[in-house]
């Protein structure tokens, strides 16, 4: 198989999906609803889409091409409304998070459909443990070249996303002491972490037919890397975000991967090196770790800043390229940095105070359906 061509799509456009969890009303724990929901959902008119995923308590939704963060932000409350109504009819409930806090893996049904099949087939237990849910956004490039080099220069912020979106504290019914505890399960598959660097579509390309010639890889899905090229959108696709609490944080996240890009592109303000890997994988623990709180490793100039500190410094650098429909978004995201108040936090408070899980997860179904 042959790497897809690269296809043509509007610089800067957005376009954002959400893995959700499906729950039960009255414990609220995880529910295999998906079937009934998709059924419920077959005829819905909404602006993306709503498909399953790897495990029936699982469901997706993802946005059409949006300019800016309100755009995101009405087409996810559409959907979301859609949901929302259908879940009413089933006497469930739908909910944010990276995880859910107390749901047992090996309960977990995996979803009727080829793909999940054969991933079980390949991957064992970890499908089941693969019952995780993050956000992906979606960010338009120029060309295959472009889309490259705004890969590699958003890698540089992988700890930002990460600390911003975390919202995955439980696992197992324990607090894991992370904020972001998903994307431990990510790191268990063989092809996740970090794309080769590859500056050019041709080298790109030569890479890709080298996997696909070891017969380990099929196509573009079968990498779980925290950024890819998605070519066939003609986009980047950013894929560490835990799935937030609310659609309000998911749109603002999104306007944030966007007014990156828009910086790249005007200014190109620093090439991407090789080298910019070597503090990777320790700036991306510190994120899952700490969130807010971590120390980031600066890959230029080894210099270190707090995590908070530094998404600050580049909020500020960014400012002029925020669109007017994402700059409340990003207000709102930068108090979220000010307060220190990302969405684990929120979840370890609520279990402060209650100390129950299912009261928790019901605080969480409200923030969802925007009552709470």
């Amino acid at each position: 198989m042959t790497l897809e061509a690269f296809q043509q799509s509007d610089a800067l456009t957005l376009g954002v999906e959400l893995e959700l969890q499906l729950v039960n009303t009255n414990h609220y724990n995880l529910t295999p609803y998906a079937p009934d929901m998709l059924a419920l959902l077959k005829n819905a008119q909404v602006p993306g889409s709503i498909v399953p995923e790897v495990t029936t308590s699982m469901i997706e939704i993802s946005t059409g091409i949006c300019r800016d963060a309100q755009d995101a932000l009405q087409q996810l409350t559409t959907t979301r409304d859609a949901l929302v109504k259908a879940a009413d009819r089933l006497n469930i409930a739908l909910a944010g998070g990276g995880t859910h806090p107390f749901q047992q893996w090996h309960q977990q049904r995996i979803y009727d459909k080829p793909r999940f099949k054969e991933i079980t087939a390949l991957y064992g237990y970890l499908t089941k443990q693969f019952t995780i849910f993050g956000q992906h956004v979606h960010v338009g490039c120029p060309s295959a070249d472009d889309a490259l080099l705004m890969l590699h220069r958003l890698s540089r912020y992988i700890p930002h996303f990460i600390a911003l979106s975390a919202s995955s504290p439980f696992v197992q019914g324990q607090d894991t002491a992370f904020d972001s505890a998903r994307l431990n399960s990510v790191f268990a598959f063989p092809l996740s972490g970090r794309a080769p660097f590859a500056l050019h579509w041709e080298d790109f390309e030569r890479y890709f037919d080298k996997m696909t010639a070891t017969g380990v890889i099929h196509s573009m899905k079968d990498f779980y890397w925290d950024i890819r090229p998605k070519p066939e959108f003609g986009t980047v696709e950013v894929r560490v975000f835990d799935t937030p609490l609310s659609i309000e944080r998911a749109a603002a996240l999104a306007a944030y991967v966007q007014a990156l890009g828009s910086w790249f592109l005007s200014e190109s303000p620093f090439e991407p090196q090789e080298d910019d890997y070597l503090v990777y994988t320790y700036n991306r623990f510190q994120a899952c770790r700490f969130g807010l709180e971590g120390t980031y490793v600066d890959p230029a100039t080894s210099e270190q800043f707090g995590l908070r500190e530094h998404i600050l410094l580049t909020m500020q650098k960014i400012q002029s390229h925020v669109p007017e429909g994402s700059r409340e978004a990003l207000q709102q995201l930068r108090k979220t940095v000010n307060d220190g108040m990302n969405d684990a936090r929120r979840l370890r408070d609520a279990y402060g105070e209650a100390q129950q899980l299912p009261e928790v997860v019901r605080q969480s179904t409200l923030r969802f359906r925007g009552t709470e």
